[in-house]
Parts: C-alpha cells; sequence; structure tokens
C-alpha cells in the first residue's frame, strides 16, 4: 500500500479533530501553532506528507503542521514566555513575571502552601495573602494586555476568597469536607431535637435580652460552644470520620448565626 493511502485516512481525521476544537482549547496556543492549525484545518489545502514512524518515540511532524509540544505542556507552562513552572502553585510566571490563568485544579490550601488539614494554627496566612496580592493585584498591571489584566482580576479574587474560606474554621471545616467529596447543606432544616430546643431557647434568651450585659453574656457562651464544636471538628477531621464532621458544622452554623444576631444588638 502506498505512502498516499496510508496518509488520507490519518489526514482526513486531523482535520476533523482540528477543527472541532472548542475556541478555549486553542485560547493559550502561541500564535504560529494557531496559524498552522487553522492553514492545515482549512479543506482547500493539500494534506501534508505522510509523518514518519520511529519505533522509539513518537511520529515526527514537521514544526510547520504541528508543535512539538503537546497540548497539556503548552498550557502547563507560560502562557507568555512558554517557561516551565519553577514551583507550584503557578500563578506567576517567575520569569517574565506575568499573571496566569486560573487552574482550577490548584485548591486553596495549595494556593497557601499549607496542608490540607482543619488544625491551621500557626500558619500566617494573612502574611502569605498580602504577598500573593503584591504580585496579583489588578492595579498592578493596568498597562498590560487585556488579558493578562482579566488574569490578574481572576487570580486576585480567588485569593482573596481562598483566604476569606481558610481564615475561618467553619468556612474552612465545609471546603474541606467539600475536598473530600462530602458536600453540606448549610440551609438543612433542623432535624436534632436537643439542638433545635437549644436554638429556639438562645434566641428567646437573645430578643430579652435588654442591656449589654446580658447579650455579652450570650455572646460568651455562644463563644465557647462554638469553640468546643470547633475541637470535635478538628478531632473528626484526624480520624476521617465525616458524619461527626457534618454534625460538629451544623452545630457551628448555628452558633455562628446566634453570634452574629447578638453582636448586630450590641
Amino acid at each position: 500500500m502506498s505512502k498516499k493511502n496510508l496518509c488520507k485516512p490519518f489526514y482526513f481525521l486531523l482535520r476533523r479533530s482540528l477543527t472541532s476544537f472548542p475556541q478555549h482549547f486553542t485560547s493559550n496556543f502561541p500564535p504560529h501553532i494557531k496559524l498552522s492549525l487553522l492553514h492545515y484545518a482549512s479543506p482547500h489545502h493539500p494534506p501534508p506528507r505522510a509523518p514518519t514512524f520511529d519505533f522509539n518515540c513518537s511520529p515526527g511532524f514537521s514544526s510547520k503542521t504541528l508543535c512539538s509540544k503537546s497540548a497539556v505542556e503548552i498550557q502547563s507552562g507560560c502562557w507568555n514566555c512558554h517557561a516551565a513552572p519553577h514551583s507550584a502553585p503557578f500563578l506567576v510566571c517567575d520569569s517574565c513575571r506575568c499573571i496566569q490563568p486560573v487552574d482550577g485544579s490548584t485548591d486553596y490550601f495549595e494556593i497557601f502552601g499549607v496542608e490540607r488539614k482543619y488544625d491551621q494554627e500557626g500558619e500566617n496566612l494573612e502574611f502569605k495573602y498580602k504577598e500573593w496580592q503584591k504580585k496579583l493585584h489588578p492595579d498592578l498591571v493596568h498597562s498590560k494586555s487585556q488579558k493578562e489584566r482579566d488574569f490578574a482580576a481572576e487570580q486576585s479574587a480567588r485569593v482573596i476568597d481562598a483566604y476569606r474560606t481558610l481564615s475561618k474554621p467553619l468556612s474552612r471545616g465545609i471546603y474541606l469536607l467539600k475536598l473530600n467529596g462530602v458536600e453540606i447543606d448549610e440551609e438543612q432544616t433542623i432535624s436534632d431535637p436537643e439542638l433545635l430546643a437549644e436554638i429556639l431557647e438562645i434566641r428567646e434568651a437573645v430578643e430579652e435580652a435588654t442591656n449589654g450585659e446580658a447579650l455579652n453574656r450570650i455572646l460568651s457562651q455562644m463563644q465557647e460552644k462554638l469553640q468546643n464544636c470547633s475541637n470535635t471538628l478538628g478531632h473528626a477531621f484526624q480520624n476521617q470520620n465525616f458524619e461527626e464532621a457534618k454534625l460538629a458544622i451544623r452545630r457551628m452554623t448555628y452558633y455562628s448565626r446566634v453570634i452574629d444576631e447578638v453582636i448586630k444588638k450590641l
């Protein structure tokens, strides 16, 4: 069988694949690669010559037709200078200092370089947050391209959300459960009769409180209950007991709401 016949089905498969690429897939390709892909995706362009095969490596394509790197390799490097990341997380290129697009596979713990666990005591999240904002804040790239300004806005917003999530025990616990594949409905109706009775009693006490002293007493009690639940939640995560963790988070949710109500009345 001739080379022409061998190449023909491969070419038509290649052309069909290239024309079906979604726009976001090729958005980070270098310009010369985009032109090459469009060039050979055209039905009016003759098929490329048959690729040469080597038993010790992948098929060899001309640099004028396809990039020597895979799409995954292209997207894992800097969109501007194509340098490989020197460290993780890859939010800013160490070579050209360009802000990178958001990588959804990087979780909030990785952004701050801390262990994925509930107890974050001793971790200076605020310092790390400020360090990231010194590199990612949109004001720093106001004179750059629209593309990089968009990346800066997205990365900065994500770092803000990561900081707010990890800096509070309740939101940190909920997020950690989600990373472990456990969803929790924060608006779920209370089904525990004991907890329901306790919450109703507390709300009644808040409504009847007539002075700051009474409110501060309730506030102190709620903060203590919240801390006890937080300790229970920490132990639950250590033991991988996610059902116990969900119960602790549900209690923490209601205690937090009571605390907010008391603070509003003070």
